[in-house]
Formats: C-alpha cells, sequence, structure tokens
C-alpha cells in the first residue's frame, strides 16, 4: 500500500483524542488512511466490542471491511473472518491484544441507534459522518463511556456551513481535526490532478467541495437567494412600525417542533414581514403536551412582551393535530396553515407555489430574520442553507421543519399584502 507522508503522520498520531476527524475531497486519500489508522488501535485496544457505521450496513462494509480490498478484512488477512451473533453481523479478528468483533450496521435512520442499545463499544468509526442520524452518532458516543482508550473516528467530504454535525459534534467532542485535497494521495498522478482540476474549475460549487475541499453552500439550495450579510437583523431596523404580529408553526412526534413570530409592517412603503423569534425543539426527550407547555409558558410571553403587541393568529401545520390540540388545551385557539394543498402556477402547484413566494419575497426585500438574542434563527440558518431540491428539482424530504413553517408564515404575509 502506497501511502504519503501526511497519511504516515495521520495513522501514527497518538490516540490523545476523543474523536480524530479527516475531512477534504473525494478521492483524497483520507479513507485509506483512516482505515489504516483504525487498524492499528484495533492492535493496541484492551476492548472486545467496536463499530463501524456507515448510512447503511451495506456501505459500511463496503467502506471501510472491504475498501476495495483495502479495508480492514483484508488488513487482517487470515485472521479474520465474517461472523454474526446476537449484537449482529461483524468481522471477528486476531489482533496484538487477542480477539476483537468489529460491528458494522446502518445509521442513517432515526432510528437506527435501537441496534446498539446495551452494547459496550471501545471505538466507534463514523462513514461519512454528515449523513448519519445524529440519534446514532450520539449512542455511540455513550456506548464507549466505558471504553478502556475512549477513542472514535469519522471521515466525510465537506458539509454545509451550518451543518449540525460540525456544532453539535465536532465542536462539543474533544477533537483532532485533519483537513485534505486531492494533493494528499499519492497514486493520483499530476496529469490526472491536473485533469480534475480543469474539471472542477467550471462549476465555482464543485471546485470549492472537491478541490479545495470548502465547507459549501449545497448545490440545489431552495433558497439560495438568502444573503446572511442581507437578510439576518441584529434587531428591528428602526423605521420599521410592526402593525400586525402572528405565529406560525410545524411539529410532529418525531419530527422537529419550530414555531416563529413574525411581525408584519412597512418600510418605505414596502410591506414586510420580519421572522422576530423562533423556539425549536429537535429531540426525544420531549411529549408534545411539554413542549406546548415551553412555547406557551416562555415563548409567547416572552415574544408579547418584547414587541408589546398580541398575536392576531396563530397559523399551524394542519397534519400536525398533536401541537394544535396541546395548544388549545393550554387556551391557544389555532387555525390550520395555508400549505399550498390547493395552489395552482402555471406548471407549479402545492408546495412548488408557496416556495416561489417565499423566494420571491426574499428575492425581493419582503422577508427578513431577527437574531433574537433569547430565540435566535440558529436553527433556521441550518435548515435554509441545506434544504435542497433532488435531481429532479423535487424539495428533499430534509432540513424542511422551520422552512414548512416559514413557507406557512410567508404564505399569510403573502397572499394578504402582496398578492
Amino acid at each position: 500500500m502506497k501511502l504519503s507522508d501526511k497519511q504516515q503522520r495521520f495513522i501514527t498520531m497518538k490516540f490523545n483524542h476523543t474523536l480524530d476527524v479527516a475531512e477534504g475531497t473525494p478521492r483524497s486519500g483520507k479513507t485509506t488512511a483512516c482505515i489504516a489508522r483504525y487498524f492499528l488501535f484495533l492492535n493496541i485496544s484492551n476492548d472486545v466490542n467496536h463499530l463501524v457505521v456507515g448510512a447503511s450496513q451495506q456501505q459500511a462494509f463496503r467502506l471501510v471491511i472491504d475498501c476495495d480490498g483495502n479495508g480492514l478484512l483484508h488488513l487482517f488477512g487470515n485472521k479474520a473472518v465474517i461472523k454474526h451473533d446476537d449484537h449482529g453481523d461483524h468481522l471477528e479478528c486476531q489482533t496484538a491484544k487477542g480477539m476483537k468483533k468489529v460491528y458494522y450496521k446502518g445509521g442513517a435512520k432515526a432510528d437506527s441507534d435501537k441496534s446498539i442499545r446495551g452494547l459496550s463499544l471501545g471505538s466507534a468509526y463514523f462513514c461519512e459522518i454528515d449523513i448519519l442520524h445524529m440519534n446514532m452518532i450520539q449512542e455511540c458516543f455513550r456506548r464507549t463511556y466505558a471504553a478502556d482508550i475512549r477513542w472514535h473516528i469519522a471521515d466525510l467530504n465537506p458539509p454545509a456551513p451550518l451543518h449540525p454535525v460540525i456544532s453539535d459534534v465536532f465542536n462539543v467532542q474533544n477533537t483532532n481535526w485533519t483537513h485534505w485535497t486531492v494533493d494528499d494521495n499519492p497514486i493520483l498522478s499530476t496529469e490526472r490532478k491536473q485533469e480534475l482540476h480543469d474539471t472542477l474549475i467550471k462549476n465555482p460549487y464543485l471546485y470549492k467541495r472537491d478541490w479545495l475541499g470548502e465547507r459549501t453552500i449545497p448545490q440545489g439550495v431552495i433558497y439560495s437567494m438568502f444573503d446572511e450579510q442581507i437578510h439576518i437583523l441584529d434587531k428591528l431596523p428602526f423605521d420599521f412600525v410592526p402593525f400586525e404580529m402572528f405565529f406560525s408553526g410545524d411539529g410532529g412526534l418525531t419530527d422537529a417542533t419550530s414555531i416563529s413570530c413574525n411581525l408584519i409592517g412597512m418600510v418605505e412603503s414596502k410591506y414586510i414581514v420580519i421572522r422576530a423569534a423562533n423556539w425549536y425543539y429537535d429531540g426525544s426527550n420531549k411529549a408534545m403536551s411539554t413542549q406546548a407547555k415551553e412555547i406557551v409558558r416562555d415563548f409567547v410571553p416572552y415574544c408579547r412582551h418584547k414587541f408589546k403587541m398580541l398575536e392576531s393568529c396563530w397559523k399551524i401545520d394542519p397534519a400536525c393535530k398533536a401541537l394544535r390540540m396541546e395548544l388549545r388545551l393550554l387556551g391557544i385557539e389555532t387555525d390550520k396553515a395555508d400549505n399550498n394543498g390547493k395552489d395552482v402556477k402555471g406548471n407549479r402547484k402545492g408546495i412548488e407555489v408557496g416556495i416561489e413566494y417565499l423566494q420571491s419575497a426574499i428575492s425581493d426585500g419582503r422577508f427578513f430574520v431577527v437574531n433574537d438574542d433569547r430565540f435566535g434563527c440558529d436553527d433556521f440558518l441550518r435548515e435554509i442553507g441545506m434544504y435542497c431540491v433532488d435531481d429532479n428539482g423535487r424539495p428533499i424530504d430534509a432540513y424542511n421543519h422551520a422552512m414548512d413553517e416559514a413557507r406557512y408564515a410567508n404564505n399569510y404575509f403573502y397572499k394578504r399584502y402582496v398578492l
């Protein structure tokens, strides 16, 4: 196996961080280095059980266990065999510290973490950690609490700048981060690298992501016209006098709940809507009744007091019956939000029409967001930077809870004051 100097240094670093992250361009040699480093760790760890997590079990096997002949199965050679026990499929291998079991599992689904509950781990390898579900990632860290040497490793291509894996994992753990580009892969010739460069430079997004290895807003992002320098405000404009305040919401028993406080007013004879505050929860520890109590007890009084107004209405996702019922029990009467179910505009219909309305509001300077001190816009910004369309131009059902709720709010504003 041919290794670059950088790969050799990475493989042999001390295991003195909780998490090693290899982030960079495709074909940069980071996966090869991560697997070799993991092989070395398995030979010094005293723990028996270890884990490789991919988006699916097949991906975990293909990327790390096999890896086109460079995976753990081949590095251990005749000292490794694929087996199965009560905890699942695994690679059983003889190491310098005795027999080890390296389980490989899928981790992209919300309930993936159930597959490792009760399993004590010595380490975890996260394949393309940015596409794994956060429930699985966090459960892996919990499963290693009692490890002899508590260590994890992750590889990934550059994610969006506001991807939650950065804030909720990399910035939380004791992380050692290493950046990789195609120059770090010794098997790529100078001619091949020049060929890749000449192709990628034609597309700014691909050049930044796949050549420079920079974190970049994904191609196909739906609200690409949203500019953080223009559309995010520290406070309400001095010449903005709101004449209406209303709440908009979306949520579900397994989805994130997002409630926004929105102000409608005029600036320079133009109607605008300002997303002034946002209550957001994405977790599994709060029942809908508990969430509703926090919204009514904390968020609503805060908004009413800060803006010295009472809301005109509540627009809640029609499908979110549980939230509507819990709010009603607490004295809040809600309306069904306009979810664009009946909208048709040219060859567009449904949600596509609502998205176009919000795109227009952003482009025309009618939609703004306030980064409130207590109920800020971080969750909204994370979603708006990652809410994309698929290859067929259809919105992907991910990172869209605040996005759906913002669309409902804009539908109310746009159809009453703009159209």
